[in-house]
Parts: structure tokens; C-alpha cells; sequence
């Protein structure tokens, strides 16, 4: 029996990667999913797949950090299928740097998308919920949320957040208004994110570590699964990883 046939999710950074995957998986299991990233045409072709395989999209390009935006995104949600169920805030920026370094613009970036992104997420959708009396959201997390590497303070400081945030709202809106909160924490994903690293030893580096990456359908997998749940149930945080990665 699946519980999710029917619903709507709003699906942030949907253009690619692992929000791209579970939009797909989503739409499978009968969701009407509504994209929302940056990337027009990324956007346009995914709609385009999503409704080949008969399932049901829509998209509206969005900047995470714009709180106006994310409201008009859930007011697009609720004029098209008529509620917001689902958030998946998983639009996220991941960048390495060392203190030393002194990223400072790296730094307000991540925090940008990393932690305002997710709250004026939250915000745009969470007035509906109330109303609705019901809800889930579930906050793509990391590893990096769980331990840090020397030239990932700032991102895993952001991913820290995360889980704070989310445990939070659990006590919270889960406790008091039975919306759902909880989070994925992947590790490493084959997103392409290894070829976008600039310094070319670390590119070298990330190349390497990404020969053992799962894919981004293993992940969508594990959000499906956390989401297919009675209403009485909630999976707080589900880490999934490659079966040979060793932190």
C-alpha cells in the first residue's frame, strides 16, 4: 500500500542530481510534483520526461534564497493541485575551502542556500500546512552533518543546521500539528560534482573518491521510503552511503 499516491511536493533544486531523480521517483508513485530550480530548460525537459512516463509536473524556475519567490512558489502549488503536502527542500551548494583560505564569499553563498534556502522553504509552504492540518517536509542533509573534514567547515557547519532545524520542528510540528519532518543524509553521490572542482589537485582528489559514488536514484529510493509512511510514522534521519565509502 503506498501513501502518497495523489499528494503534491514541492521539490527544490529539481533541475538535477538528486532532486531531479526524486522528482522522477515521486511522479512514479502517483505525486504531483512541482520543480523548482534555476535552470529553465533543465527544468523544461524534466516536465517533459516526467509526463512521457505519465506522470504529472510542473515547474516554475525559483531562487531558494528569495523569500518572495518561495512564497509565490507555494501559492503556484496550491493554484495548480490545490494543496502543498510535500516539501523536499534539497536545493544546496557545496563548496570546500580551508579557514586559511579565508572563503568569505564561499562562505555567505552556503549559508545563503544551505540555511536560508531550507527556512524561507519552510516558511513558504508551513502556513498552508497548518491549515491543511498535515504535512511532511523532508531536509536533504549530508554526512557532512554528522562528521566534518578539515576543508568542509562552513558546508558541514551548514549541514549541522540542518539537523538542528530538523529536530526541532519534529518536536514541534510533528508533536503539536502532525506535520512530518525528516531528513536524508547522503554520502557520496555521483551528481558530477567531482568535475566541478576547481583546484585541479582537489579535482583529481574528488575524481577519485567518486569512483565508489552511488547514483542519485539510490537516494530518491531512500526519500521515497521515508516519505511512503502512515501518519503516525516518521523516519527522523536515514543516512545512506556507498557501501565502501569509510567516514
Amino acid at each position: 500500500m503506498s501513501y502518497l499516491g495523489g499528494k503534491t511536493a514541492i521539490v527544490t533544486g529539481a533541475s538535477a542530481g538528486i532532486g531531479a531523480a526524486t522528482a522522477k521517483a515521486l511522479a512514479r508513485q502517483g505525486v504531483n510534483v512541482v520543480l523548482a530550480a534555476r535552470d529553465r530548460s533543465d527544468l523544461d525537459a524534466l516536465v517533459a520526461q516526467i509526463s512521457e512516463e505519465g506522470g504529472q509536473a510542473v515547474s516554475r524556475v525559483v531562487d531558494v534564497t528569495d523569500l518572495d519567490q518561495m512564497r509565490a512558489l507555494a501559492a503556484f502549488t496550491t493554484q495548480t493541485y490545490g494543496s502543498v503536502d510535500i516539501l523536499i527542500n534539497n536545493a544546496g551548494l557545496m563548496l570546500f575551502s580551508y579557514w586559511s583560505d579565508l572563503a568569505v564569499e564561499d562562505w555567505e553563498k552556503m549559508i545563503d542556500t544551505n540555511i536560508k534556502g531550507y527556512l524561507y522553504g519552510v516558511a513558504a509552504v508551513l502556513p498552508t500546512m497548518l491549515e491543511q492540518g498535515h504535512g511532511q517536509i523532508l531536509n536533504m542533509d549530508s554526512v557532512a552533518g554528522h562528521q566534518v573534514d578539515a576543508a568542509a567547515g562552513v558546508y558541514s557547519s551548514t549541514k549541522f543546521f540542518v539537523r538542528a532545524m530538523t529536530e526541532s520542528m519534529r518536536k514541534d510540528l510533528g508533536v503539536h500539528h502532525g506535520i512530518r519532518v525528516n531528513t536524508i543524509s547522503p554520502g557520496v553521490i555521483n551528481t558530477g560534482w567531482a568535475d566541478k572542482v576547481t583546484d585541479p589537485q582537489g579535482r583529481k582528489a574528488a575524481q577519485e573518491l567518486n569512483k565508489i559514488a552511488i547514483d542519485p536514484a539510490d537516494v530518491a529510493a531512500a526519500v521515497v521510503y521515508a516519505l511512503d509512511q502512515p501518519e503516525n510514522v516518521t523516519v527522523n534521519d536515514l543516512i545512506i552511503s556507498p557501501t565502501r565509502q569509510n567516514w
